[in-house]
């Protein structure tokens, strides 16, 4: 075949029969038996190791060489091997009755009993054992995987007496790396170097694993071939468990090209893989007997044990620290919160067990990103490729524009992913991510071995320079860890049971809001049929009171404007108790308009419950509507001092004494006034209430019992009001042109009829935003009344429009707390519904023009 034809690339290593090459090594000698112990295969320098004087052949008994109590040690030893990768040992075994002692192996392969003999060395078997236990013992102190395979290559070295000795770790990528070293002072050092995967082929690797020590005794030496070559099956001999078998030529011509002259290799196997490799070299040949040999492998055998105890004590550690972060995770993201809006939250945990760079969630279609990630637009580019990976399965990157080519859209900001999946159907990720960087690997020599055709035919000729060999790799992040890949499936597992316990809240509370919306419905509506019961009932009881249409609209008026202040009140403090003082102070503002200084009020301060405010509030309404009609305050010159106290049993007692004012004259007829004024405390609250009509003035005493009261702590100390004078209708300046946006037509038309009666000439009225923005393009008001809440619309808008042309309004509301977005809306004030004729002329007053 002609060279230029002969495909040659890496893979040859791999496709050579390592196993079978039908040779061994000079050092020791070999001969397989049959089921009937008779020969099969020999080496050709088997009477030269024995020292038998009668040639061994083809088809000959063992028996007719080996005496009968040999004989019947190997027929035990070999009935101990139980399958084809074991194998069985004798030390010191007197093989031929003739004193001389060998070292011998037995094991199986297909049909055959494979013996091999080697020269013993007296004492070193006892020697190697007792070397042991130290250095087993030292290796008990450590907890770190560096430090641990360190001191085994210092060891191991010792031990073997040989000039180097490395652990060679095997990546994801099935290169492998120096990651421990201990060598001749004189020596070049490897650790840290980088072998591809190349440099040990499958076979050799699979071969670690079913048999864990490899010597090579002299690099120069010339192989010792098996007769015959091939069986009369057709099949050459399979050497995988042999000691002696020979070396790949390709491999002898890797060692010679180093210098090495005597190399051996032990593996390290963790749950049953091949972890890695003690690979001796040795610069000249050396043999070590076969009991040395066993000892080291014995070595290793502990040692992984060992290594594995570390590597499962630092997982354990990495567990821990995670199942730290899932009881944090539990702990700290809100009920009911998706895990999008807990990102914020998420993202530092994980940092502190997985390092990563930006983080994205897709749940429910929904997508959050921090950090360095993709957009939303490159991300859903392509979710549909995460889809069609494993389901359940947390999949890994350190370039993923290699796996999914639409990454390359933000291969600037993230190329390494760790997707993790949180659900099946629809597929929801966590993905964490990594940036780009520049990684320098260092080899030894140039991993990518030159084709060259050398002295064993046309075939991948080894390198010959192994000197460091630096090679940059771009576009990649820093490799994810089995460690960090480990985290991050009992992450998946968190993050499933965290979406399962805020969906069934999130189902929970539902439930609960639901019920609850229910009941306050409930609520809402017994509530305001007994208001709109309330108000029909003042309105047909007021009607005796009225003299005409206008004298009844303001007796309703003033009796509904009491029971809105009081419901003010006590909804101030969430539907609790409110002060008395503040009910009067309330009642002087809208009815004694300069005759403030003529109202005194003293005694303690009582606190009174919503179900007797409301009650109590009309009754006082009733009694400063009279004094300002026709008792001690329709005059200039009548006071009126009210008079608080505490009874014995705890009961507020309210003392009325009117004084100079005119002649008082008991009413001619009985109006429902009077009958708020008498029946309304014992009827609703089985408290007390009496009135006289004395000639120089109304005296009256209510009492409200001590279970609607609670007595604040100040003491018996004067309370005079606070109230402040309001204005009258006799108002200064008047704005030409008034905007009022209000969404209810009844409200909009009193309000209107209100503020025209107070003399403002223009009034537009809009109920949405559209109509008021519209009005102030066209025709811009002097002062605005905003009607906040406007259905499904507010009137923010609009107060922005009024901040930025400088006009002032108010804003009208039923919710207390627009009060506390007065300044960040511009607003001048708040009208509080239900509002009127006096609250409308407050407005007015304050109003000055610009200039």
């Amino acid at each position: 075949m002609k060279a230029a034809n002969y495909d040659v690339d890496l893979t040859n290593c791999d496709r050579e029969p390592i196993h079978q090459l039908g040779a061994i090594q000079p050092f020791g000698a070999l001969v397989a038996l049959n089921a009937d112990w008779f020969v099969s295969h020999y080496s050709a320098n088997f009477g030269e190791i024995t020292g038998s004087e009668k040639p061994i052949e083809l088809g000959m008994a063992l028996t007719d060489i080996v005496p009968p109590n040999a004989m019947q040690r190997l027929r035990s030893l070999a009935s101990q091997v139980s399958h084809s990768d074991q194998v069985e040992r004798m030390f010191g075994f007197d093989l031929f009755g003739n004193g001389e002692k060998f070292d011998c192996a037995i094991h199986s392969t297909g049909n055959y009993t494979v013996l091999e003999i080697e020269p013993y060395l007296e004492g070193e078997l006892d020697r190697q054992l007792a070397a042991l236990r130290p250095v087993l013992g030292r290796f008990d102190k450590f907890t770190d995987v560096s430090a641990l395979v360190g001191e085994a290559a210092r060891q191991l070295r010792h031990s073997l007496d040989i000039d180097r000795v490395m652990v060679y770790k095997f990546h994801d990528d099935l290169s492998g790396e120096v990651v421990a070293e201990a060598k001749r002072e004189d020596l070049e050092g490897f650790h840290g170097l980088r072998y591809p995967k190349s440099d040990i082929p499958a076979q050799a690797r699979e071969l670690y694993v079913r048999n864990r020590f490899r010597i090579i005794s002299d690099v120069h030496s010339e192989p010792v071939p098996i007769e015959p070559g091939i069986s009369l099956d057709g099949e050459p001999l399979d050497l995988s468990m042999s000691t002696l078998r020979a070396v790949s030529p390709i491999h002898i011509e890797y060692l010679k090209n180093m210098g090495v002259g005597a190399s051996l290799s032990i593996s390290i196997i963790i749950g049953g893989k091949l972890w890695g490799l003690f690979a001796c070299h040795h610069y000249s040949a050396k043999l070590l007997p076969y009991s040395q040999r066993t000892g080291a492998e014995l070595f290793s055998e502990l040692f992984s044990l060992t290594l594995e105890r570390v590597i499962a004590s630092q997982e354990e550690a990495v567990r821990e620290e995670g199942r730290k972060v899932h009881d944090r995770l539990m702990r700290d993201i809100a009920a009911g919160q998706s895990l999008s809006e807990s990102l914020p939250t998420i993202d530092p945990l994980i940092q502190r067990i997985v390092e990563h760079d930006g983080a994205s969630v897709f749940i429910d279609d929904v997508y959050n990103a921090r950090g360095s990630a993709p957009n939303e637009e490159e991300f859903r580019a392509i979710v549909g490729s995460l889809n069609a990976a494993a389901t359940s399965r947390v999949f890994t990157t350190d370039a993923i524009a290699e796996r999914i080519p639409k990454a390359e859209r933000f291969a600037d900001r993230a190329v390494g992913a760790m997707a993790i999946p949180v659900s099946r159907t629809p597929r929801d990720y966590l993905v964490l991510w990594r940036k780009p960087l520049s990684q320098v690997v260092t080899w030894a020599g140039n991993p990518e071995k030159p084709v060259e055709y050398g002295p064993n035919g046309a075939r991948l000729t080894p390198r010959k320079s192994f000197e460091a060999w630096q090679e940059t790799v771009e576009g990649r992040s820093s490799p994810w860890t089995a460690s960090e890949k480990q985290i991050a499936e009992g992450l998946r597992v968190t993050l499933l049971e965290i979406i399962l316990r805020v969906t069934d809240e999130a189902m929970q509370e539902r439930g609960r809001a639901q019920e609850k919306q229910e009941l306050l419905i409930a609520e809402l509506n017994h509530r305001v049929r007994n208001i709109l019961n309330l108000i029909r009932g003042l309105i047909n009881q007021s009607k005796g009171d009225a003299k005409d249409v206008d004298n009844f609209a303001e007796i309703v008026g003033g009796r509904i404007g009491s029971l809105a202040m009081a419901h003010d009140n006590i909804t101030k403090g969430n539907w609790s108790s409110a002060p008395l003082s503040e009910l009067i102070d309330s009642e002087a503002q809208a009815y004694l308009a300069g005759k403030c200084d003529r109202l005194e009020v003293s005694g303690p301060e009582a606190m009174v419950t919503p179900e007797a405010y409301t009650v109590l509030a009309l009754v006082i309404h009733e009694m400063i509507t009279n004094s300002a009609k026709y008792g001690s305050l329709s005059d200039s010159t009548g006071q009126l001092k009210i008079d608080v106290r505490r009874g014995d049993t705890g009961d507020l007692e309210i003392l009325w004494h009117e004084s100079g004012g005119p002649p008082v004259k008991p009413p001619k007829r009985r109006g429902f006034g009077s009958t708020i004024i008498e029946r309304s405390l014992p009827y609703e609250l089985g408290g007390e209430a009496s009135i006289e009509y004395k000639l120089e003035g109304v005296r009256a005493r209510f009492c409200v019992p001590e279970r609607f009261v609670e007595w604040a702590s100040r003491g018996d100390t004067p309370s005079p009001t606070s109230a402040v004078k309001p204005q009258d209708d006799g108002l200064g300046h008047l704005p030409e042109r008034i905007l009022l946006v209000e969404d209810s037509m009844l409200i909009a038309l009193d309000t209107e009829d209100c503020l025209r009666d107070l003399g403002v000439p223009t009034v537009d009225v809009e109920s949405n935003v559209t109509g008021a923005l519209e009005t102030i393009r066209k025709n811009a008001p002097e002062l605005a009344i905003l009607d906040f809440n406007l259905g499904q619309e507010s009137s923010e808008r609009v107060a922005q429009e009024l901040v930025k042309l400088g006009i002032p309004f108010w804003l009208a509301s039923g919710y207390g707390e627009m009060q506390d977005r007065l300044e960040e809306l511009g607003a001048h004030g708040v009208l509080t519904k239900p509002y009127g004729r006096e609250e409308l002329s407050r407005i007015l007053s304050e109003y000055e023009p610009a200039a």
